[in-house]
């Protein structure tokens, strides 16, 4: 399958998954999210792209008029980083796999950044990342993809989940992409 998204739970590991998939692919961009944490309080999210670009993706201290319970969504580096990490992805024909962490409910206020994970999906490069899981227009759209592979993370699949997915890029593409495997 061309496009590989994983969806479950807050908190299940589906980063963690798209962070040790992408550590053995050298022909891999686009971004990850990671917490922000203050005196071990999550204080909102952070958006690290994978050429090493920063920015906040929400938080409690911002104010915006964007919102998901606590955290204020920033929609300018939501666009600017994240969704520009994307459409340059499909841009660069270095770059095989794009990562998209995540398509969620907080990414789902920019147009803009839905337009860079369609043009992500619709492109030749592979697609690895995570979405949302409780209903929605645009992401149930994407899961019905026939170019989509949906894996619903569990406690008890999480470890086998990256050596499974490794297994079926190499099969899919062969070990021409610089793969550690």
């Amino acid at each position: 399958m061309k496009n590989i998204l994983l969806t479950g739970n807050p908190g299940i590991g589906k980063t963690t998954i798209i962070k040790k998939i992408v550590s053995r692919i050298d022909s891999a961009g686009g971004f990850l999210t990671e917490e922000i944490r203050k005196n071990n309080i999550r204080k909102g999210f952070k958006i690290v792209t994978l050429d090493g670009k920063e920015g906040v993706l929400a938080s409690c201290d911002i104010k915006t008029d964007y919102r998901v319970g606590k955290y204020y969504v920033n929609i300018a580096d939501l666009e600017n980083i994240a969704g520009k990490s994307i459409e340059h992805c499909v841009s660069d024909k270095n770059i095989e796999f794009i990562v998209i962490d995540e398509i969620g409910k907080m990414e789902l206020f920019s147009q803009r950044f839905q337009k860079a994970v369609i043009s992500a999906l619709n492109s030749q490069k592979k697609v690895i990342g995570t979405i949302k899981e409780k209903p929605n227009t645009f992401t149930d759209e994407i899961k019905k993809r026939q170019d989509v592979k949906v894996i619903y993370v569990t406690i008890e699949n999480r470890d086998a989940i990256v050596d499974k997915i490794l297994t079926d890029i190499k099969e899919n593409c062969g070990n021409k992409l610089g793969m550690t495997l």
